[in-house]
């Protein structure tokens, strides 16, 4: 044990504390995208205001709407400031008499959560407040429903209302926060059977903006309760504004309808006023089907019938008529639209009308003056707040309580209340977890804070308890390059989930709005070195579900059920091979590549993988080029013109298949990798064609071309054919990505200049900012073109970006009255929290420091345990096998 002690302590000798790593004091103004919250095995989002929180999901748990909101003297109050760190999120408000500071903790690996709020008296004189807390757990427990769009609770069932749910965070400082009701954006009205939500690929072929509506990104096992149209006739359908006698949208005549029925109407958006009129006659009674959707998206306005009864949906809410409606006959029906509220009319009496989320019936709770307990009608989910201090009064509001503290401050005074939530599948276990925190609250906010700093210990320590290997140590004098690396290393810890797979630990792509189980390939092959070796029993594992997926025709999996998830990347093919090639090569697990894996072995995998460019040749575009198709979505998703065939992943199947031939040479095939390399230099010269004056590339369309600088053609060419390129095009490479890419203390994917930059926008792949593996995908190219320099100015940079956490999925710059600067966007869907961002880790590893596992390399060439690298520092404590 004491050998154990020494050698652990030696091991992270040069990692700085964690705190020195990330979380600082961020004021509201500078961030577009607030702080997560995450615990190894679930994740959360914080709001505005200074307790609640959204977006939690722990599987099997998944929770709707938010936590509830804190009131100091019955007013809401919004977060001034906020500090982030990987155990939980403190948010302030500072009055003219009194602060109030939250922080928000999910507890490590358990499910429960923990608030503690502090009440600061900064006057001279006493000062009496009340301090009131919402109590809401709209939680329920499901197996299902697991994918990048995951299942969430709302009053009208479990399903992924994107809009809905940051509407009603975008309101939560506001009394009292109910226009949240209608979406914008002009949809089209269908009659009959529903489209499935998400966006028509039939009907929308452009590039994915996101701004509207997301891709129907949801695991194959997600169940929609319609999907027949309603027997039935309607006419005189109607959209008007309410007093006013031009409609928006007229169909007079009658339409009959029939299980697959799918009739198409006008486009138009729903404003508060507007009232939508038919007449209906349903023509068979006690059915269930659909009459109309507005669009084709989870929070469409819906109007069906179920066994014979009326009802409508908006917006997570569904409320039925509260009579049946006579088959066979006419009836008027008219739904009334307003910001706050919508109702449904039948033959001018009012049937059913939304309520407010908060009283929701789904949900039942029950204050006993210690403890409020909250149960789902839906599921076995339960839930039981508790409190350090006891409130001076428990009442319930709707499907939850508030817990209310008068208090008397002295001058300078600080009081302090801790509130706990736990939650699980029986009432009793929640509600003794719940007493058992609140009773020693103080030490249940000490367990997570010290069980995430034994973590960042053990994550570069030989031999440690949590991880099945361990991180280099890196020690530089450069203060930029040390936090960006070390940042880089705590993001994969916080993305780390041990519970929602039941074969091995997993990190997380992104989060925590999207996606609490999904893994992607592409984000993860940003940092396969160092996955290879922080986790490498973990990644062994994970790639065997992997390569025994559908990779062709999906970007990922649910890691709790396995299943496929989305569309195909053109980079899956890549991703998977690179990350095998550095498991096997870090590990020395040689046997690997006979493990079956689905129909093939992984060494199969490897060679179909690495000759799939062959597969994808078309004469359209020169017969030699792999053309990755039409549709920009298989690409970057949102840059228009990037399709067909593209420098960036052709330069990485020439990389592929030369190691492929590495890798055949070694295992005695001669002739067949003599035929890889040779079929390899042919697609690397075809690649090297298309190389434009000025550093940017060539996309080949069929039947024409035209020019692109995107930084994933400058970090893939850069990788994989730098020595194809010649003297003047790596110059020109490097003066392009240093000129036209590199901005403030981050860059942009595309180059401002560039024809494509006004139609592409998001900041993760267009001009407004980069995704954040591409710092660390164009370091590394630059220092494989031999500008080490240029590659740690970037790396030195890159920390300063990160909004007072880590970095996220898109990371935007800013140009306004204080100057330029960079953060995390909250554009669209973009994920607060993504995996990819270790790719500047990785960029230090091997690029600065020149760590290249690859099959190309003889077999028994020995890794080193540690690199000097003069200038820059050294980096020790390298967990290889093959040594």
């Amino acid at each position: 044990m004491t050998a154990r002690l020494t050698a652990g302590l030696a091991d992270t000798a040069g990692v700085p504390d964690i705190d020195e790593v990330a979380g600082h004091w961020v004021d509201a103004g500078e961030l577009a995208h607030l702080p997560s919250l995450r615990n190894q095995v679930g994740q959360g989002h914080v709001n505005a205001d200074l307790s609640s929180l959204a977006w939690l999901a722990t599987p099997p748990y998944t929770f709707g709407y938010h936590t509830g909101v804190l009131r100091l003297d019955r007013a809401i109050l919004p977060a001034q400031r906020f500090r982030w760190k990987p155990w939980g999120v403190q948010r302030e408000h500072a009055g003219p008499r009194l602060t109030v500071r939250t922080e928000t903790r999910m507890m490590l690996q358990r499910d429960t959560l923990l608030w503690q709020v502090e009440v600061t008296n900064t006057t001279g004189d006493p000062v009496d407040c009340t301090i009131s807390q919402d109590l809401f757990a709209m939680v329920a427990q499901t197996e299902a429903g697991w994918g990048w769009l995951y299942d969430v609770p709302w009053t009208g069932g479990n399903y992924h209302d994107f809009m809905t749910l940051e509407r009603i965070r975008s309101s939560v400082v506001r009394e009292p926060g109910s226009a949240y009701l209608l979406g914008p954006g002009p949809r089209r009205l269908r009659l009959g059977k529903p489209r499935l939500p998400g966006i028509q690929r039939d009907a929308d072929t452009e590039p994915m903006s996101l701004a509207y509506e997301l891709p129907r990104h949801v695991s194959p096992d997600t169940v929609y309760p319609y999907q027949r149209s309603a027997v039935a006739t309607v006419r005189n359908i109607r959209c008007r504004a309410a007093g006013a006698d031009r409609p928006i949208l007229v169909a007079s005549a009658e339409i009959a309808l029939q299980p697959a029925s799918e009739v198409t109407l006008g486009t138009f958006e729903l404003r508060a006023g507007q009232l939508i009129e038919l007449d209906l006659r349903l023509d068979a009674p006690d059915q269930t089907g659909v009459v109309f959707t507005h669009g084709n998206h989870p929070d469409s306005l819906q109007l069906g019938v179920d066994a014979g009864r009326l009802w409508f949906g908006i917006s997570g809410e569904k409320e039925y008529a509260n009579g049946d409606v006579a088959a066979g006959r006419w009836h008027q029906v008219t739904i009334a639209l307003d910001d706050e509220r919508v109702a449904l009319s039948v033959d001018g009496d009012e049937v059913a009308a939304t309520g407010h989320w908060s009283a929701s019936p789904r949900w039942k709770s029950l204050p006993d003056g210690a403890l409020v307990s909250i149960a789902d009608t839906c599921s076995a989910a339960r839930a039981s707040y508790a409190f350090d201090t006891v409130p001076d009064a428990l009442t319930m509001i709707g499907a939850g309580a508030r817990a209310e503290w008068a208090l008397r401050l002295a001058a300078h005074q600080t009081v302090s209340i801790g509130i706990v939530c736990a939650y699980g599948d029986d009432a009793l276990t929640a509600g003794a977890a719940a007493a058992r925190a609140a009773a020693d609250f103080g030490a249940a906010l000490a367990r997570s804070e010290a069980g995430y700093r034994d973590l960042w210990r053990s994550m570069f320590t030989a031999g440690n308890p949590h991880f099945s290997g361990h991180l280099p140590t890196l020690t530089t004098t450069d203060e930029g390059i040390s936090t960006s690396y070390y940042m880089a290393a705590l993001l994969a810890l916080y993305m780390r989930n041990t519970r929602v797979s039941a074969t091995e630990p997993v990190f997380l792509t992104g989060g925590p709005r999207l996606g609490p189980t999904t893994t992607y390939f592409w984000d993860h092959t940003e940092w396969s070195r160092l996955y290879a070796l922080l986790e490498p029993a973990g990644l062994r594992s994970w790639l065997l579900r992997a390569l025994g997926s559908p990779y062709d025709s999906a970007f990922g999996f649910d890691t709790r059920s396995g299943g496929p998830l989305g569309n195909s990347y053109a980079a899956n093919h890549y991703s998977l091979f690179r990350l095998v090639e550095h498991y096997v090569c870090i590990s020395g697990d040689r046997a690997f590549l006979d493990e079956q894996a689905g129909p093939r072995t992984v060494l199969a995998h490897l060679e179909r993988m690495a000759y799939g460019w062959k597969t994808r040749q078309t004469a359209a575009t020169g017969g030699v080029l792999a053309d990755f198709g039409a549709d920009p979505w298989t690409l970057l998703e949102c840059v228009p013109n990037y399709v067909n065939a593209v420098a960036s992943f052709n330069a990485a199947y020439a990389g592929m298949t030369r190691s492929l031939a590495g890798l055949l040479g070694s295992l005695g095939c001669a002739d067949e990798s003599a035929a890889a390399a040779s079929e390899a230099d042919a697609l690397a010269r075809a690649v090297v064609g298309m190389a434009l004056p000025s550093g940017r590339w060539q996309i080949r369309h069929p039947g024409a071309t035209e020019s692109i600088g995107h930084c994933l053609d400058f970090g893939l060419v850069s990788a994989h054919l730098h020595a194809d390129l010649s003297s003047a095009q790596r110059s020109e490479a490097v003066a392009f990505a240093s000129e036209k890419l590199l901005a403030s203390t981050w860059m942009r994917a595309l180059a401002l200049d560039d024809p494509a930059a006004p139609f592409s926008d998001r900041p993760d792949h267009g001009a407004a900012g980069a995704f954040c593996a591409w710092p660390g995908v164009t370091a590394y190219g630059l220092a494989r073109l031999g500008r080490k320099d240029l590659a740690a100015r970037l790396l030195g940079a890159v920390h300063q970006s990160a909004s007072g956490g880590l970095w996220g999925q898109a990371m935007e710059i800013v140009t306004d009255e204080r100057g330029q600067r960079v953060r995390v966007a909250e554009d669209g869907a973009s994920n607060r929290d993504s995996i990819a961002g270790v790719a500047t880790a990785e960029a230090v590893l091997a690029g600065l420091f020149g760590f290249e596992p690859t099959f190309r390399d003889p077999d028994g060439v020995a890794l080193p345990r540690s690199i000097e690298m003069p200038g820059i520092g050294s980096l020790t404590n390298i967990n290889v096998h093959r040594a």
